[in-house]
């Protein structure tokens, strides 16, 4: 008598389409590589796994897979694969049924693949005290475990742990990004309360950066702080930026001087950096990739004149004002770093917190410009 399962499978293999390992390999050679998707359960990675593959349990492939092939679905060739074969193609033809028209099983799946010495990757697993902190990153498709991993592993140089730095770094911290730097001489004063919500009263007359690292270990303490107590200059730019192998700057400086100076250097050492800037209602973000341009100076040639241009002190700002910046900043960050979506690089987002409006402007790279052109 047949296998229920076994009948189930072979009117599977009928109405869908399969695709040998080496024919997936061929086509990610040339360039055209569909979605891969891993249908196995999370135990079964420490195996390994396709170079790229998004990872998807078979019994979460229905009402996750629209987000991550969004916005047109039934038209993107998606390869799904197993341990052998089977639930791949089972998961295949529900998806044939459900609308999408170019969904391949791999034949044998993971384990034909690694039999045949085809490229694949061991990824690194969470522990189990990550996976609880980070469930709701790892519920998300386009982040999963992977890129958790890839936020764990990130290192980013915050330039200011004052308004734009705090939440910055706040939001940086629990989103588990794993090497935090933090540039500052300033101490805390009490004037400094409105808005650098890092701080606190506690905190009056200690360094910035003492702070903000007491701050975060409480947030997170996973997160390695590492602390600059000093002021960012000619003499020590070099030695801060080659510390660590930072991956994206956050510039939260309050003076011309230092973000043109962290612009120059970022530019030089291929880092990128999110700019943002402040002052009493209104507020401006971009991302500045390397060596692609715009860069800050395009945008600002050159600084405006000693004094023609108040001082956050001397205008005041709106305490919250910083903390919608500081928090797209952050966001920017993490999309770098997860590689998802797109950035505000050759945009500039103008925010107007008393009409509740946001602007988008076109950056253009200045052909001119001595340090990105």
């Amino acid at each position: 008598m047949t296998d229920p399962l076994e009948k189930l499978l072979a009117s599977a293999l009928n109405h869908i389409s399969t695709i040998t390992p080496t024919e997936l390999q061929q086509q990610r050679e040339e360039g055209s590589s569909p979605l891969i998707v891993d249908l196995r359960e999370p135990d079964e990675l420490l195996n390994g796994s396709l170079l790229d593959a998004i990872h998807i349990p078979r019994g979460q492939l229905d009402l996750k897979l629209p987000d991550v092939v969004m916005p047109t679905p039934q038209h993107q060739p998606i390869v799904l694969y197993c341990a052998a074969g089977t639930r791949s193609a089972l998961a295949a033809l529900t998806l044939h049924h459900m609308g999408y028209t170019q969904v391949s099983s791999l034949t044998g799946g993971f384990s034909t693949w690694k039999e045949m010495g085809l490229p694949f990757e061991i990824k690194t697993l969470l522990s189990s005290e990550s996976k609880a902190r980070y469930a709701r990153h790892i519920s998300i498709p386009e982040v999963g475990e992977e890129g958790q991993q890839k936020l764990l592993n990130a290192k980013v140089l915050m330039v200011g742990a004052g308004g734009l730095g705090s939440p910055a770094a706040l939001y940086l911290a629990a989103a588990g990004v794993g090497t935090l730097g933090i540039i500052d001489f300033d101490r805390v004063d009490r004037s400094n309360l409105q808005r650098q919500i890092l701080h606190t009263d506690q905190s009056v007359g200690e360094h910035k950066t003492t702070s903000a690292k007491a701050t975060l270990h409480r947030l997170n303490p996973d997160v390695q702080v590492k602390l600059y107590t000093e002021k960012l200059d000619a003499s020590n730019v070099h030695t801060i930026f080659q510390d660590t192998s930072w991956d994206v700057i956050i510039d939260g400086g309050d003076n011309f001087a230092t973000r043109y100076l962290v612009n120059d250097m970022a530019q030089n050492y291929g880092i990128a950096v999110i700019h943002g800037s402040i002052a009493r209602f209104k507020g401006q973000l971009t991302t500045f990739l390397p060596h692609t341009g715009p860069c800050y100076r395009c945008l600002y040639p050159e600084p405006p004149e000693a004094g023609s241009a108040p001082t956050c002190q001397e205008a005041g700002v709106l305490g919250v004002l910083p903390g919608i910046v500081g928090t797209l900043q952050a966001t920017e960050a993490l999309k770098l770093i997860l590689e998802l979506g797109e950035s505000l690089h050759a945009r500039l987002l103008l925010v107007d917190a008393l009409s509740m409006n946001f602007r988008t402007l076109k950056l253009t790279r200045d052909p001119h410009c001595k340090v990105c052109s």
